[in-house]
């Protein structure tokens, strides 16, 4: 003879507090973006899945929310779509009206994606991999969905630098080289500081569908840095990027400026209260610490300050 179980995670909790996040991380699924005339690209991606939780419920019902969720994530991910935001839009907004109890539903993703480059100076096919970063909030006003991409890239440091362009001024002075073929060289031949590996991260997140092309966070976000770097590297394009980096050393603080002037530069068509996130991370090569710095703001302040109006 069967009998009804008791509905536990109904039931009040002992401490009724409410719970901001309750959900599931590590969900690993197969997302399809299609591409006009071309074969869609396939990412594996790494879903989290939340929903907030009243004080008067004692639980989310993981193992059911997991049914739940996983049916959400299976028809968000089985067709193909042309944008990564849309699917995590799609689920959060079905997670949503799953449950009653909850007034806000987030889903995010994280994937690698592969582009195929052009090498700088041998002219070389390669590839090169970057984090996709998506996610989107649904509540009863609306949902909000956010993508985003982190690359890596490189960065000399400016003060470094500086002290290694004065002592080069003084040996040439000291080897009685005139002060105009100094300026001269120097201006020509960017002196030595010490480099790192950069990665930088934007995303940008508004109301419905931001209306950004992944590739353009991509390439704003690259060319935030000192230069590129690249899988394959012959020696004429070392040569290139050694050379280009220290031409544009930068401090951490310049990499999230650059991409402060890139997002306005780029994205001008975003609405005032979108968020912009951009961060810059530095793995420091002569320090046993690391640098970083970033800022999140809305467009209308960012444009203000892009264009000199603050």
């Amino acid at each position: 003879m069967s009998h009804q179980l008791p509905d536990v995670q109904a039931s009040s909790p002992d401490v009724t507090v409410g719970l901001s996040q309750v959900g599931v991380t590590g969900v690993d699924k197969l997302v399809k973006i299609a591409r006009e005339d071309k074969r869609p690209i396939v990412l594996t991606a790494e879903f989290e899945v939340f929903v907030d939780l009243p004080g008067w419920r004692k639980g989310a019902d993981m193992s059911r929310n997991m049914e739940v969720i996983d049916e959400i994530l299976e028809d968000a991910t089985r067709e193909e779509a042309y944008r990564v935001e849309e699917v995590c839009g799609e689920a959060a907004e079905r997670l949503l009206e799953k449950h009653d109890y909850t007034s806000k539903a987030e889903v995010s993703m994280e994937a690698e994606f592969m582009r195929r480059e052009q090498t700088p100076a041998s002219d070389r096919e390669t590839q090169h991999t970057v984090d996709i970063i998506a996610s989107a909030t649904a509540t009863e006003d609306g949902t909000r969905e956010e993508i985003g991409a982190e690359v890596t890239g490189m960065t000399v440091c400016p003060c470094s630098q500086g002290m290694s362009t004065s002592r080069a001024k003084e040996t040439l002075q000291n080897l009685g080289v005139e002060d105009e073929t100094i300026t001269a060289f120097l201006d020509e031949v960017p002196q030595p500081g010490h480099s790192q590996r950069g990665h930088a991260t934007l995303t940008v997140e508004s109301s419905g569908d931001p209306q950004i092309d992944l590739n353009d966070i991509i390439d704003v976000a690259r060319d935030s840095m000192s230069a590129r770097i690249y899988n394959l590297a012959k020696r004429p394009d070392e040569d290139h990027m050694t050379y280009a980096a220290h031409a544009d050393a930068k401090f951490v603080e310049d990499c999230v400026r650059a991409l402060a002037d890139g997002v306005v530069d780029e994205f001008d068509h975003l609405p005032d209260d979108a968020v912009i996130t951009m961060a810059q991370s530095n793995d420091e090569s002569i320090h046993q610490h690391n640098a970083h710095a970033e800022r999140i703001v809305e467009m209308a302040t960012l444009r203000k300050e892009v264009n000199g109006d603050n």
